[in-house]
């Protein structure tokens, strides 16, 4: 694992804090929730179940790329990822728009688990991890024990640095910044994610 580099955890944690600044991962339901129920508890207690449910779609997408580099070369995984990525891309820019998940303000902790699951994986979350996910698990790393404690570790770290920005944010806007800073001129997520998954898989793609 030291031969990688600290380049792939760098990137795990550095998504983890992208993914915590986008609205439509988690903060700004549980601002809505906090809003709706007047409670500051409310923001806090909704961190937790969405994290988790963030985590088991990243684990999937890992999960699939350890089964994958065990029986197929990783160059040919790389190229299969980067053509995902790419598809992907383009489906969410024609489509992602019109596919919201929706849950109501009286969701539970359940409800938050699986509204994150899905939003993670509609949003192809995991996949932007593929580039830093590939080489750790495949070829030689993908042997033994320890292909199995590089994708939880990954998924650990993403997780903990996305939880640490959302909870951050969600309690800002909750308590000073308000809702009015997404009318002023807050980024525009959804075309900087589309952009993001076409560019890291046509890196992958150039690179296989």
């Amino acid at each position: 694992m030291a031969d990688e580099g600290a380049w792939p955890w760098l990137t795990f944690a550095g998504l983890g804090l992208f993914h915590g600044l986008n609205p439509a991962m988690g903060w700004l339901f549980a601002v809505a929730l906090g809003l709706h129920r007047g409670s500051r508890r409310a923001v806090l207690l909704a961190l937790p179940p969405m994290a988790a449910g963030h985590a088991l779609s990243i684990w999937l997408v890992a999960a699939s790329v350890l089964a994958m580099g065990a029986v197929v070369d990783g160059a040919a995984v790389r190229l299969a990822a980067g053509v995902l990525l790419v598809l992907w891309a383009g489906y969410y820019w024609r489509y992602g728009h019109r596919h919201r998940v929706r849950v109501g303000m009286t969701a539970g902790m359940a409800g938050l688990a699986v509204w994150s699951f899905l939003m993670a994986t509609g949003h192809g979350a995991g996949l932007m991890l593929l580039p830093a996910l590939v080489p750790l698990c495949t070829g030689r790393v993908a042997e033994g024990r320890e292909s199995l404690l590089i994708p939880l570790a990954a998924v650990g770290l993403h997780t903990a640095a996305l939880l640490a920005t959302t909870g951050l944010v969600a309690l800002a806007v909750y308590e000073w910044v308000g809702l009015t800073v997404l009318r002023r001129g807050w980024i525009n997520f959804d075309r900087l994610w589309t952009g993001a998954l076409a560019l890291t898989g046509l890196l992958m793609i150039i690179t296989a």
